[in-house]
């Protein structure tokens, strides 16, 4: 794709992909950040949940899910499986750097704790449902919220390569430990701290599905619709509407298990989710 405009959705795009997506075509979407790097800086945030897992396994750590009271679906991380979170996010973060570079790229690569880009806030406690359909509040483990993105370090980062790769770890600074935090959160944390005009989030569907139909745009106003929506997804597109309502940018969710991602959301080949 030589044309240099051809898939540009602003001067700074923030693009989130899961690691699902990159295992499965983690050559294709470095071939599609290297093009659309011609023409814009970009911010990538890496997930690999799934990665996490097998390693976690694998070392006779055996994942816990757990399910909030809205119905989403997280993991929750011990100290343990935090050390693995953190081993197996640094090997995805340089090996998509290894592959940008490789391609002339000028990429660096970040855990969001570095800087600190991303500070967060340890949850002390998780509501949860457990096994009986009950609530029941637990040690909230290594997880945690976004408190603050610090712009100004970010925009540095971007005066000296074309792609910042970000693994998903944030610091809480007063307790002084890293957290997992959730992907598409801090996605659209950056995305709005650098007010960018465009955030993509990638993942193995080719969007929003209801009733067996993608949907092909949402608006800030319909947020009923969260209710229709699966458990993985669901925290995508609250993600994505913080991001759109505070930011005035679009969101896109795409597949990108095959194609180039950012030519999808141009031309309407995605969930767009939209202000109004």
């Amino acid at each position: 794709m030589d044309t240099p405009n051809q898939a540009c959705l602003g001067e700074i795009v923030v693009i989130k992909i899961g690691g699902r997506a990159l295992e499965r075509n983690l050559d294709g979407l470095v071939e599609s950040i290297t093009r659309a790097s011609r023409c814009g800086k970009i911010i990538l945030i890496h997930g690999g949940g799934d990665q996490v897992t097998r390693v976690s396994k694998a070392l006779g750590i055996e994942p816990r899910f757990v399910t909030s009271p809205q119905g989403i679906r997280s993991r929750y991380t011990s100290k343990e499986e935090l050390e693995v979170f953190i081993m197996v996010m640094s090997l995805i973060n340089k090996s998509i750097v290894t592959s940008l570079v490789k391609r002339g790229i000028r990429a660096i690569g970040i855990a969001g704790c570095d800087g600190p880009i991303l500070e967060g806030v340890r949850k002390k406690q998780l509501v949860i449902i457990d096994e009986r359909g009950r609530k029941r509040v637990i040690e909230g483990g290594y997880t945690g919220s976004i408190g603050k993105c610090h712009r100004e370090k970010l925009l540095e980062l971007l005066k000296i390569s074309d792609v910042v790769v970000v693994s998903p770890l944030a610091i809480d600074i007063e307790e002084g430990v890293l957290l997992n935090v959730d992907g598409d959160e801090a996605a659209a944390s950056i995305a709005r701290c650098i007010e960018a005009r465009g955030a993509i989030f990638v993942t193995d569907v080719p969007g929003v599905i209801i009733d067996g139909n993608v949907v092909r745009e949402i608006r800030e106003s319909d947020k009923e619709i969260l209710g229709k929506i699966g458990a993985g997804m669901n925290r995508k597109v609250m993600a994505a509407l913080k991001y759109v309502g505070e930011s005035g940018g679009k969101a896109y969710i795409c597949d990108g298990t095959s194609g180039d991602v950012f030519e999808k959301a141009l031309n309407g080949e995605c969930t767009v989710i939209t202000k109004g």
